[in-house]
């Protein structure tokens, strides 16, 4: 049987400790399997890639969860619910779809006790499925966006939305990056004034971002915040992602003795 290959599908995805986690986690586990990146640039392409590459399955970061979505034959039902992809696997020539970025993320954030208000800066992918899932475990979430368009969906479901035009700053336990922003420049999620409405009034910022101290984190240690990047989420729904990628051979603990050791290197 030829070794599998995996890959994570991203603009940009340079930086992703996907590979090593997963590679790792292979080699520990007697897995015969390889994990690599790969930059794509049109997410319309990702179904013809992936077959032309011969993969077995892939992870799919910024800004292609959509198009995962829409390259799949079958979905998961959460994934489907939620309308965004980040893991797939071939199986006998079709693409399954799920979505381990959202159990990942309400994991990653069980540690702040007591939060119940969440806001969202950014509405793409991540925030689509995150949103949906913290919401069936009971917080509030709402929804702040750069523009108009990418909040329809969490109108149609019932999220608080705003943009930066006609926001109205209230107090949330937790404020949450959920963009890209300071991944590779010094940019913030939102403007500054907003940030400076309600960093102050939360309990902790995260964000989604892994890694570094990006600028919205180094904003949020300026009123003595207490902080968490993207490392927990990272590892969770590597871990779920995994347990995909080779049909649940391994269990949820096995796998993370091994792909949590990628955190200290």
């Amino acid at each position: 049987m030829a070794k599998e290959l995996f890959a994570i599908f991203g603009n940009p995805v340079s930086h992703s400790k996907s590979p090593l986690m997963h590679n790792l986690s292979f080699q520990s586990l007697d897995y015969d399997a390889c994990y690599t990146r790969y930059l794509l640039e049109e997410g319309e392409k990702l179904k013809e890639t992936f077959f032309k590459l011969g993969l077995k399955g892939i992870n799919i970061t910024v800004p292609h969860k959509e198009h995962a979505y829409n390259a799949c034959d079958v979905l998961d039902p959460f994934a489907k619910k939620v309308g965004a992809v980040n893991t797939i696997v071939e199986k006998e020539g079709k693409l399954y779809g799920y979505n381990t970025d959202a159990p990942g993320f309400l994991k990653a954030i069980s540690e702040f006790k007591g939060s119940k208000t969440i806001l969202f800066l950014g509405a793409g992918g991540t925030a689509q499925s995150t949103s949906s899932i913290l919401r069936d475990a009971g917080y509030e979430v709402t929804i702040l966006n750069r523009s108009e368009g990418r909040l329809e969906r969490y109108i149609k479901e019932g999220f608080q939305t705003y943009t930066f035009e006609d926001f109205i700053p209230q107090s949330y336990d937790l404020v949450i990056n959920m963009t890209s922003a300071g991944l590779e420049d010094d940019s913030l999620p939102a403007p500054e004034e907003i940030l400076e409405h309600v960093i102050p009034q939360a309990k902790a910022c995260v964000d989604v971002i892994y890694g570094k101290e990006t600028p919205f984190l180094r904003l949020a240690k300026s009123y003595d915040k207490q902080t968490k990047d993207g490392s927990d989420m990272l590892l969770y729904q590597g871990i779920i992602a995994f347990e995909y990628f080779t049909d649940h051979r391994f269990t949820f603990d096995e796998i993370k003795y091994h792909m949590q050791k990628t955190f200290t290197l």
